[in-house]
């Protein structure tokens, strides 16, 4: 058994314990909800979420970091564990069922394992670094699709595009495409790697939105950048695509001053 082996067991019972918490909540008419500096929605479940997960890693991993959405970053160890208790809180509210625990362990600015659990969907998808991306037992591929003309583009809120410029180069992308989806969230980068689409594309996520997407879909065969092309997570942006795809979509969605090299 490999270390990352044992890394990937413990995300999954880390999954199990969020998702124990959040399913026992969610449908709820009585939630406790908050909005947040950036005008966002936190529930108590998201609080009580991350709190357990936190609880069992200072149990089995006591030595390990932890940041998270919720509540920062505690500890010092060199690996840090990156929670997002729920992705998708406001669908979470709603009683929509598209929303998920990120969970992913990174060491030296690199992901090492990542699982997104999605338990009103009954789905759950991980990876592990140089191991493959996983769901339901199947190994997951992106699509072979080259041609805008034959692309599914998955994105969140329009409006989310405002602060960088307005939506305008995701529309006239969204056009040359065959079918677009507003799924947005870990959603839309788990079709990315399951090869049901071929680029998901959003402003304004953090490290804890991101990192675990990124490595499924990189495990998957695809390719994960900001919508500068910085490589990785924690630009505060996404952009996710088969491969074949992701420099037309870069030079489609990148600000005026372009894609980095």
């Amino acid at each position: 058994m490999t270390d990352l082996t044992k890394d990937l067991e413990l995300a999954l019972r880390l999954a199990d314990t969020a998702d124990a918490v959040t399913m026992a909540r969610f449908g709820a008419n009585d939630l406790a909800v908050e909005t947040k500096p950036d005008r966002t929605p936190v529930t108590e479940v998201d609080r009580a979420a991350e709190l357990a997960i936190r609880e069992q890693i200072s149990r089995e991993r006591p030595d390990d970091a932890v940041l998270g959405e919720e509540d920062g970053l505690s500890g010092s160890g060199d690996r840090v564990w990156v929670l997002d208790p729920i992705d998708g809180t406001k669908q979470y509210l709603r009683g929509l069922p598209s929303w998920g625990t990120l969970i992913a362990l990174r060491e030296a600015d690199q992901t090492l394992c990542a699982v997104v659990s999605a338990p009103a969907l009954g789905r759950r998808w991980w990876a592990t670094l140089g191991g493959g991306a996983w769901s339901d037992g199947e190994r997951l591929a992106v699509s072979p699709i080259s041609v805008l003309e034959g692309a599914v583009i998955m994105h969140g809120d329009i409006s989310a595009w405002d602060p960088v410029g307005g939506p305008e180069p995701l529309i006239n992308l969204i056009r040359d495409c065959w079918q677009s989806r507003g799924y947005g969230d870990f959603w839309g980068y788990c079709a990315v790697a399951e090869g049901k689409a071929e680029i998901c594309a959003e402003p304004g996520p953090t490290l804890w939105d991101l990192a675990a997407p990124a490595l499924i879909v990189e495990e998957a065969g695809g390719r994960f950048s900001s919508l500068e092309g910085s490589k990785g997570p924690g630009h505060g942006s996404g952009l996710a695509t088969n491969g074949h795809l992701h420099d037309v979509a870069l030079a489609a969605l990148a600000p005026s001053h372009g894609p980095v090299a």
